[in-house]
This record gives C-alpha cells, structure tokens and sequence, in this order.
C-alpha cells in the first residue's frame, strides 16, 4: 500500500487521532481535505450556526495554509447541511467572506439529518502548486 501523504493543520491532531481521520491527503497533485465543521480546538461545536461555518471555513483554511494553497486554489466544493431549507440563506451570508473571486469553484450542496452534532459541514479538493 502506498503511503498516505496527510497534512495536518498545526493544531487539532488530538481531534483528528481520536476520530480516526486524516484532514487532508496529497495526492497526484491535489489535495483532497476531509469534512471541516465548525468545531473548537477540544471538537465541541460552536454553538451559533453564523459562527459554526466561520469556524468550518477557518479550520479548512488552516489545513489549506499547512498544505501550501488557498481557498483560491479549490476546484470542487462539497458542503453538508442538516434542515438546509431553514439555514441556507444564514450559511450563504457568511460564505462570501471566504469563497474568493470568480471563476468559482463547483459545489455540490446535499441536505443531511445528521452531523454529529454540526449543522455545516465543507470538504474539498485543491490544486496544489507545483
């Protein structure tokens, strides 16, 4: 088996080790970054949905920074929502202050009954330089 090239942001490994995950995985240049959810550093949500996705955005750029790129680097967007018909339009005003610039990247958005506690959740895949 070939060996995983994970990165890892500069804090949170304890979360990630616990659950059994890796953030993020280099692969024939990409990067391919696990769900991020809103989650403080002990992996308690943030309470507020409007703080749960800065938070989501900011542990997915964390792992995006140790891996080189930026959000401007992302091709494909996955994003999770638990009852998306009542908190889409409270997601999408916080959603601008991260996306970057068009061209866009694509999205998939899919409603969920569950998050494990989360109400949002992104997972991505970047072009990594070189």
């Amino acid at each position: 088996m070939t060996q995983r090239d994970v990165v890892f942001p500069p804090t949170r490994r304890t979360l990630y080790e616990r659950n059994r995950y890796s953030p993020a995985i280099r692969s024939n240049g990409f990067l391919f970054v696990s769900g991020q959810v809103g989650s403080t550093e002990d992996g308690s949500p943030e309470p507020e949905l409007e703080a749960q996705v800065r938070t989501a955005f900011n542990n997915l750029n964390a792992i995006l920074l140790e891996a080189g790129c930026s959000f401007d680097d992302v091709i494909d967007v996955t994003i999770f929502i638990v009852d998306p018909e009542s908190k889409f339009e409270t997601i999408w005003k916080v959603v601008p202050e991260f996306w970057g610039n068009a061209p866009h990247p694509t999205l998939t958005a899919v409603g969920v009954t569950w998050l494990y506690g989360f109400e949002f959740e992104i997972k991505v895949i970047a072009k990594l330089a070189g």
